[in-house]
């Protein structure tokens, strides 16, 4: 197992643009028992309400989402350009129909509360749930994304997290 460096968010240097949109992340939830993870390429951090957050978009439909809504908890984990086509496999196929983290060769780990994340990845948040709110047509001010971005009303839920840890390899 890599060692990590856990890390207040003060001490994180870190790109959002190019970490999340252009390298993309995972979000995964669960427990030992049973979890999923999902590719993700939308999101960010900031503070809000006094605590420093993260904010992520999950369609209804992503069995992730059930895994997030049950456990109150969830991983952001970070990786490696070479994990590109890893990332895009677990995007591409649901946890639903096959056991997509087995297949993607990833190292499951959990962190000290139940949560789990990849031990390849370089950098992961953990995240606790403190909001989720289903995005409507009505609150979307710029028309063109729903056409451009939301398909047969297929809207997100947004949930903004508390940022518990972050962990970084050493």
């Amino acid at each position: 197992m890599k060692e990590k460096k856990v890390l207040k968010p003060e001490e994180w240097d870190f790109n959002v643009f190019t970490g999340i949109g252009k390298d993309w992340m995972l979000i995964t939830a669960g427990n030992e028992k049973k979890c999923n993870a999902m590719t993700a390429a939308w999101g960010g951090f900031g503070v809000f309400w006094q605590k420093n957050i993260a904010f992520i978009g999950v369609r209804s439909q992503r069995y992730t989402r059930e895994f997030i809504d049950k456990h109150g908890a969830f991983s952001l984990t970070f990786f490696p350009p070479s994990y590109k086509k890893t990332l895009a496999y677990l995007g591409s196929v649901s946890g639903r129909n096959e056991d997509k983290i087995d297949k993607s060769g990833l190292t499951l780990t959990y962190h000290s509360d139940g949560t789990p994340y990849f031990e390849e990845a370089h950098t992961t948040v953990i995240c606790k749930p403190l909001y989720v709110q289903r995005q409507n047509a009505e609150a979307f001010l710029d028309r063109t994304l729903i056409e451009e971005w939301i398909a047969e009303g297929d809207f997100h839920y947004v949930y903004y997290a508390e940022i518990m840890a972050i962990l970084q390899n050493k």
